[in-house]
């Protein structure tokens, strides 16, 4: 795995890189999250292909730029990046925030894309609801107060099942939710305020798509995930029964097998 910084149009990216494999698959972290939550997962796929990971800009050591980070702009820097590194096809694995990245992905550069799995993530735009819950948030983070984000990660993001199992993944999830640079995480969120609904794109898109959903998602209801289901028969799906939110730690050999089966299907 090489690691090092590249520029991705305007952006200064840190990015991660095996380098070997007929094809090739981008890893894009969630919300608070990092290239480094891959760690453990990118063996498990990187034996049958070529992986990359890096951090979205605002997030991890990748620069921040300007207010808003739309994920129309974080796609287009994933773009350049997979130009700068010379891959011309490649699938997107994304991760909550990560998938809405995906999404934009797939809405704009199609003709790239082999194929996008959704892992814990929705096509949907946010409720009024959600945007509001945003907004506090970054009343929260001005305030320096992301502790109190830090402290839902071990009740929403995990199965009770594996809270006790997993609690150094727990407690670095945290860390990194206080460590995150508050300029980045506001960019973020007002990016992802100001997505929009791409149900429609996803049906028509050429792009293969697959959703993985875990069944004790705290912050994807079963009841949502179950109707993003009903909505996509176009898509294919695969549940984790032993997981949350975070399913590529949950059930990282179940959630790897089911992405080098779709990604590798000619």
């Amino acid at each position: 795995m090489v690691e090092k910084f590249i520029m991705a149009g305007d952006t200064a990216l840190h990015v991660c890189d095996t380098g070997r494999g007929e094809r090739c698959v981008v890893l894009l972290h969630g919300y608070f999250e990092s290239l480094v939550v891959w760690e453990e997962f990118v063996p498990l796929l990187s034996g049958r292909m070529r992986v990359v990971t890096l951090d979205l800009p605002g997030h991890g050591v990748s620069e921040v730029r300007g207010e808003i980070h739309t994920m129309e702009y974080l796609a287009d820097t994933v773009a350049a990046a997979m130009e700068h590194l010379g891959v011309e096809r490649y699938s997107v694995v994304g991760h909550s925030m990560g998938g809405y990245v995906a999404l934009s992905l797939a809405d704009r550069y199609a003709d790239r894309l082999d194929a996008v799995v959704l892992l814990s993530s929705t096509p949907s735009a946010d409720t009024m609801e959600k945007c509001d819950r945003r907004r506090r948030e970054i009343d929260l983070v001005r305030a320096g107060r992301k502790n109190t984000i830090a402290s839902v990660v071990r009740h929403s993001g995990f199965a009770p099942e594996n809270i006790t199992r997993l609690k150094g993944w727990i407690d670095d999830l945290e860390e990194l939710v206080v460590m995150t640079e508050d300029d980045g995480v506001i960019a973020l969120i007002n990016g992802m305020i100001e997505r929009k609904d791409m149900n429609d794109m996803l049906r028509s898109t050429p792009v293969r798509h697959m959703f993985i959903f875990g069944r004790h998602d705290g912050y994807i209801s079963l009841e949502t995930a179950e109707k993003i289901v009903s909505d996509h028969p176009e898509a294919e799906v695969v549940w984790l029964e032993h997981s949350g939110h975070m399913g590529f730690l949950e059930e990282p050999e179940a959630c790897a097998a089911a992405i080098v089966e779709f990604i590798g299907r000619e």
